[in-house]
């Protein structure tokens, strides 16, 4: 029998936060994935019938202690304020506090309408499904603060998209679903009461220490300017940076358009929506500086002097990109081999990433081979590569630890594009060989495996996946 030990907090929270609803039930739900490992740091315990954890985790049965609840919150899309949102097709079921301490939120994704579905139909299509679980575990996997995937299960019902297409209920875990957006919501409805409420509620679940808003903001800039440092030394864009997919935890959330870069072009743009590469690459750090001054906003009628307050917000937000840069720096640095860089180190991670761009190479794969010594073959003209690595190798004899630094910090595989797309496409067939393998070996993608070396290699030109969809 399949027992979840609830212990919700935010479901105590005043009900202007959110609508109770059931999840909505499904014609025939099947267990595709259940990441068990994950379930035992929740403490959750499953049975070994699959047909009883698809039933619980395709919304079918509520478990006991569950408090399914669809939150509330706004957030700016794509530059554009949208004073409601809200979940339109996830329900929280409730939270758990792990073997480790760590609270955590246990969400369906797909599993029906709610009072903020906004004329959708509340579901999920197997596709998004999958590519949140293998680009989330993967992400799991290469140290990055993420949501991650706990199950997913087929419904056994098709759901109108640009065609008729196999439906599908992801379970999702997070610190907290707790966004810039929440905030949001009630500082544009001059909600004093509840932003004092959601206040008090996201320090004592994430900054306990956190003596007032300034400090709190100060900590989700710090994370988040962290966090974004990450996705760019892997050369993950992330997609949809809206701030109702900003998280205050400092967690990647809400994996729709995202994708790894293949050849490195700092403007690569995957997602089909963003036309104007808003949220390209190299863009990333610039919103998420915006994304902190939009919770700097919401944040100052808390304080007791707003004027004051406006001054000091400013100088936290405007001090980020230097957060930023540092974060990059230490990270692209040890990408190189360099464990304590210098100010001329940032110069020589330029100059390879330029002649990268120009010569057409392989951001995750040209990393890669540095520690393998055969990084020039990345090259459309290897001798361009010949004399950055002069003065790279002279660097590097004060870099004594340079290799182990390097294989620590470049990925042998990623989630590749092409790779997601074939995935998806022998599900949708039957077929779900190549999504257990994908998950499989991107839990080790540190790790140089002969056997996955298929999955290491770039795409074809007819294999390139030119755009990437959210899952609505």
């Amino acid at each position: 029998m399949t027992y979840i030990p609830f212990d919700n907090s935010f479901a105590a929270l005043p009900e202007g936060f959110y609508a109770r609803i059931d999840p909505t039930p499904v014609a025939a739900p099947s267990l595709l994935a259940v990441n068990r490992g994950l379930a035992k740091t929740l403490q959750i315990a499953l049975p070994d019938d699959e047909a009883e954890i698809a039933q619980i985790f395709s919304g079918n049965t509520v478990p006991n202690g569950a408090a399914p609840l669809a939150q509330l919150y706004a957030g700016h899309q794509f530059g554009h304020f949208n004073p409601q949102l809200g979940d339109g097709r996830a329900i929280l079921l409730g939270e758990t506090i792990g073997s480790d301490g760590l609270r955590r939120d246990i969400q369906l994704k797909g599993s029906g309408p709610t009072p903020f579905s906004r004329n959708g139909d509340g579901r999920a299509w197997l596709g998004p499904v999958l590519r949140e679980y293998v680009v989330s575990e993967a992400m799991h996997a290469l140290g990055v603060p993420t949501t991650r995937a706990l199950a997913a299960v087929r419904t056994g019902q098709d759901i109108a998209r640009e065609a008729m297409l196999p439906g599908a209920v992801l379970t999702r875990v997070a610190a907290s679903h707790i966004r810039v957006g929440t905030f949001q919501i009630f500082a544009a409805r001059r909600d004093a009461k509840a932003l004092r409420q959601l206040y008090d509620y996201t320090v004592q679940r994430h900054y306990p220490d956190v003596k007032d808003p300034a400090e709190l903001l100060q900590k989700v800039i710090n994370r988040q300017a962290a966090l974004v440092a990450q996705w760019l030394s892997l050369g993950f864009i992330h997609g949809v940076m809206n701030t109702d997919n900003c998280t205050v935890s400092g967690e990647t959330i809400d994996y729709g358009p995202c994708a790894f870069m293949d050849v490195y072009d700092p403007q690569t743009v995957f997602s089909s929506i963003d036309r104007n590469g808003r949220y390209a690459y190299a863009a990333q750090a610039d919103i998420i500086v915006w994304n902190m001054a939009q919770l700097a906003t919401a944040l100052i009628p808390l304080m007791p002097d707003p004027d004051a307050a406006v001054t000091q917000f400013t100088e936290k937000v405007h001090a980020m990109p230097a957060l930023i840069r540092a974060e990059y720096e230490h990270r692209f640095a040890a990408k190189i081999g360099i464990a304590n860089p210098r100010p001329a180190d940032k110069d020589l991670v330029t100059a390879l990433l330029t002649l990268m761009h120009v010569n057409g190479a392989d951001f995750t794969n040209t990393f890669r081979a540095l520690s393998d010594g055969n990084a020039r073959d990345q090259f459309s003209n290897p001798a361009a590569f010949d004399g950055w690595s002069t003065d790279w190798q002279q660097r590097l004899k004060e870099e004594p630890g340079a290799t182990e630094l390097m294989r620590n910090s470049n990925p042998a595989v990623i989630p590749r594009n092409h790779r997601i797309e074939q995935m998806i496409a022998a599900a949708v067939a039957g077929d779900d060989a190549p999504f257990h393998r994908l998950n499989a070996v991107l839990s080790r993608p540190y790790e140089s495996d002969p056997k996955a070396e298929d999955l290491r290699r770039p795409p074809t030109p007819a294999e390139v996946v030119a755009a990437t969809y959210c899952g609505t």
